[in-house]
Order: structure tokens, then C-alpha cells, then sequence
């Protein structure tokens, strides 16, 4: 359990992970909720259920169920807006913590002939991959396949993998800087337009999963702004989300014998912080001549990495780490290059190089504690808990400036087979992470069948719908400009 997550819960700004599952065909509901009650008891430690709490005690107390409290399988009544409410729930209402299991399991069907799982998990009690073990597990039981997780893909060497460079390496960043903050849309600043232009609420779109020609994150088939409210009116619940399904982005053939130069988890940090670097230029103060004033605040990343077992032994819970990959003073020099439209391949590619240079010193550190030494002191049972939770959120306030810009959770390919018997196996699986201001917008990131599902999700205090289709858009185009092109005969890739 996250306590510090526990002490700043806020209704307006709900903690929950959303995780949607779309299957070819449709499941039996007597087999499907049998299969992931099974599925809970597998793995006990998801029966959770926090007791009540007095001002006094020293900590919050969490209580293991022999069986859930409620039934978390619902199957609501079907129809053309069916999902779309299911995901409004998904962002907006939590699972109870005071009711065993934290989880809710909300089965769609569509109209097309398909099913869709959505699983709203409280963050507080359990992360995203922790949960997916626990479907895993139901998935089996309901289709009867196993559920071990399979072998990581390993791609096939080849000749022309670059390596890093000695003049890309990075230099020691602006370490006590203030993170940059992603600017605001236009209908969220004070001054900003309040005609209603991008701010009337959001719609969502029925998916066509099985044209895979649509894959762009233009607002379409294959893309579902959720909600959003009119600017001028206060700030909603909730968080908008818009969800697409992009290409792996090519990378160097591996050399016999040699590590990959970078991987797709240092693209998509790389397309993220283009991402956000062009929306700020884009949304930048002007400067006396009238062109657009670069920050000088480096833009930082935070990106959980999770070191767990996947198999049925996998520890249920909270247990990923949060690493923050900054930026530093080369991207500034680069800065014109990387954010032109489009962005210069060379200077990406020195990009690519110094991220991935980032990512393997962060990733080869020894592990610390898993939130850091600030929250175990916060956490240590010595004074009353209401004490504790007060000092928390207060020092969360301060600490405002500095938290990271944004988070990129890559999930990376679904590691189960998720085989649901005469219901198939998913063609798509998304996951969302909650977006809290002060950073207001999060990347999660899965794959599945050599795809990348791509869940942007943004605090409609910070984003209006009309603001995260166009951030989709920039996504996209930014992860496409960091795919390797094979080189010419007579020069070299990038």
C-alpha cells in the first residue's frame, strides 16, 4: 500500500489505474466471474480492505478477506455509449479502499461482436501490472491455457548498428533546476479563449480495432478522447484520457554479439520529451519580437520500473520504483532542431544516444528504497498517522515546483497470453495512469501484437479535449521521427 498516496487522496483528482483488454469475441458471464473470483483467492493479497482509523494510531491498518466484499465483476447493459461511460467511470470514481478487493472488472460488449475488460484498480492498494497477474490468472482458469509469461523477443542481428558516440554522451544536467511544467491550453490559462473552442465535452468513439491501416492518434475511430467539461465552468473530476494504437518504430539491427544502441523504451522517453517540448513552443510567451521565449527549465521524465517476477509468484501490490531520467543542457542547444516540425533526424539521433546512454546509469545503479529516503521518513510510524498526513500533504504542496514534468509508464509487451478460451486473445490492451497536478498529463505505453497502445491522460484543470488530441497528434509525429532508416549505400543511418 502507498501510504503517502493514502494521506493525499483527493476526490477531485481520483487515484486509479484503468486497464482495458479488447477481445475478438464474446465471454460467458457465469464462467468469466467464477474464473476471476478463483482468480482473487490465487492471489490473496488483492482481498484487501483497509480498517477503520482513528486520529491517534500510528498507521493505517489493512485487513486480508477470505472473499471480496463485493462482487467486483459487473456487466452493465450493453450499447453504443456503453464504453464510453465505463471509461468515464474508470477516471472518475475510485474502487472503495474499505471494501475488499480494490478492483472493479467492468465487462462490455460491443455492438461489432467483440467483449471489453476494464478494470479500474486504486492506486493506492495496487499498481497496473500487478492487476494484469491477477486477469492473467482468470484468463486461464476461463480459457484453460497457461498463464506463464512468455520469453522476451529477441531480435535478429544484423550489420550497421551504430554506436554511441563520444560527443553524445551526457554532460552533467541542471541538477537543482526547477522541472519545466507543460503550458496549459489556451481555455485553461485566465486570459485564455473562452469562446468554447476545445472545451465542449468530449465524446467517445466507437474503436475499430481491425483495420490496422488507422493508427495515427487523429481524432477518429481508433482514438477516444473521454470527457471533458466547458472552460469557465470550474474544473471537473476526473481526467480526460485519448488512447491509439501507433507502430513499433524501426530501430539498428543488433551486431552479433553486441548490445542494441537504444530501445523502444529510450524512443518512446525521446518522443515523449519532443512531445512536450514542441507543445510548449508551440504554447510559449511570446518574447518582445514577437517569436516564442524557449524555458530555461529542463524538462524531466519520472518512469516506474518494476523488477518483479512475473509468474504466479509475483508479489501483488505496489512494486515498481520511480526513476527520474533528466534532461539536460544539450537538448537546449538542440532545442531549434528538435522541435521543428519535423524534427531534425540528426539531432534526434544524438538524442536517442544520450537517453539511452541515461536510462542503462540509471537502470545499472543499485536499487534504493523503492519511493526514496524522504517518504520512508514520512512513513515511519512515530507520530500519529492524521499528524503524518497532514506534514505530507503540506510538504507535497511545497514540493510542487519540483516534481518531474510528466510520467512515461511503458508496460512493454504484455508478457501473458491473456487466452480467453473462444473469446480469443486481445488484439489491444491499454493501460492509464492517474494525471495529478502539478504535472497534469501522464504516457502510458503497452504492446501487443508488435503495436504499441499509447494512453495519454491529462487533469482537465491543465488539458481540454481539443488540447490532448493535438498533444496526440504530436506524439505521434514524434515517435515516428525517431524510427531508424536503413542507410544509403554511400552514408550512414542515424
Amino acid at each position: 500500500m502507498d501510504e503517502i498516496s493514502r494521506h493525499c487522496l483527493d476526490d477531485s483528482q481520483p487515484e486509479t489505474v484503468h486497464i482495458e483488454v479488447h477481445l475478438p469475441g464474446r465471454v460467458d458471464p457465469a464462467r468469466l466471474r467464477t474464473a476471476f473470483h478463483r482468480a482473487l483467492a490465487r492471489h490473496p493479497r488483492i482481498l484487501m480492505r483497509q480498517a477503520p482509523v482513528r486520529w491517534w494510531h500510528r498507521h493505517y491498518t489493512w485487513q486480508l478477506t477470505a472473499a471480496p466484499d463485493v462482487d467486483p465483476v459487473d456487466f452493465p447493459p450493453p450499447g453504443p455509449e456503453a464504453l464510453a461511460r465505463a471509461r468515464r467511470r474508470a477516471l472518475d470514481a475510485c474502487p472503495p479502499l474499505d471494501a475488499s478487493p480494490p478492483v472493479r472488472l467492468e465487462v462490455i460488449e460491443e455492438t461489432g461482436g467483440g467483449t471489453v475488460l476494464l478494470l479500474t484498480v486504486h492506486h493506492t492498494a495496487l499498481d497496473g501490472p500487478a492487476c494484469l497477474r491477477v486477469l492473467a490468472t482468470a484468463a486461464a482458469l476461463y480459457g484453460g491455457a497457461d498463464s506463464a509469461p512468455g520469453p522476451s523477443p529477441v531480435r535478429a542481428a544484423g550489420p550497421g548498428t551504430e554506436r554511441p558516440q563520444a560527443d553524445d554522451r551526457p554532460a552533467a544536467g541542471q541538477r537543482f533546476s526547477r522541472p519545466a511544467r507543460i503550458a496549459a491550453a489556451p481555455s485553461r490559462t485566465p486570459h485564455g479563449d473562452r469562446s468554447g473552442h476545445g472545451g465542449r465535452p468530449g465524446r467517445s468513439t466507437r474503436p475499430e480495432h481491425d483495420d490496422r491501416s488507422k493508427h495515427d492518434a487523429r481524432p477518429g475511430p481508433n482514438t477516444r478522447p473521454a470527457h471533458d467539461a466547458p472552460p469557465g465552468h470550474g474544473t471537473p473530476p476526473g481526467n480526460g484520457m485519448l488512447l491509439t494504437n501507433l507502430p513499433i518504430p524501426p530501430r539498428p539491427p543488433r551486431a552479433p554479439g553486441q548490445a542494441a544502441p537504444y530501445t523502444v523504451n529510450d524512443q518512446l522517453l525521446v518522443a515523449t520529451w519532443l512531445m512536450i517540448a514542441r507543445w510548449n513552443r508551440l504554447h510559449a510567451p511570446t518574447g518582445p519580437h514577437g517569436t516564442p521565449s524557449p524555458s530555461a527549465s529542463p524538462i524531466t521524465i519520472t518512469m516506474p520500473v518494476d523488477d518483479r517476477p512475473r509468474g504466479v509468484d509475483m508479489p501483488i501490490g505496489n512494486g515498481t520504483r520511480l526513476l527520474t531520467v533528466g534532461f539536460g543542457p544539450e537538448e537546449r542547444r538542440d532545442a531549434g532542431p528538435l522541435t521543428a516540425d519535423p524534427p531534425d533526424p540528426d539531432a534526434v539521433a544524438r538524442l536517442l544516444r544520450r537517453t539511452a546512454a541515461r536510462t542503462r546509469a540509471l537502470k545499472a545503479a543499485p536499487p534504493g528504497r523503492q519511493l526514496g529516503v524522504p517518504t520512508t521518513l514520512l512513513t515511519a510510524p512515530v507520530f500519529p498517522v492524521m499528524l503524518r498526513g497532514a506534514v505530507t500533504r503540506a510538504l507535497r504542496t511545497a514540493a510542487a515546483p519540483w516534481t518531474s514534468t510528466t510520467l512515461l509508464s511503458n508496460i512493454g509487451r504484455i508478457p501473458y497470453p491473456l487466452d480467453f478460451g473462444d473469446a480469443g486473445r486481445p488484439t489491444a490492451v491499454w493501460f492509464s495512469a492517474p494525471a495529478r497536478m502539478p504535472r497534469g498529463l501522464t504516457v502510458t505505453t503497452a504492446s501487443v501484437a508488435g503495436r504499441i497502445q499509447v494512453a495519454l491522460r491529462w487533469s482537465p484543470a491543465l488539458l481540454d479535449d481539443a488540447a490532448g488530441a493535438r498533444l496526440g497528434d504530436l506524439f505521434r509525429s514524434s515517435l515516428a521521427a525517431t524510427a531508424w532508416t536503413p542507410p544509403p549505400a554511400d552514408g550512414a543511418a542515424r
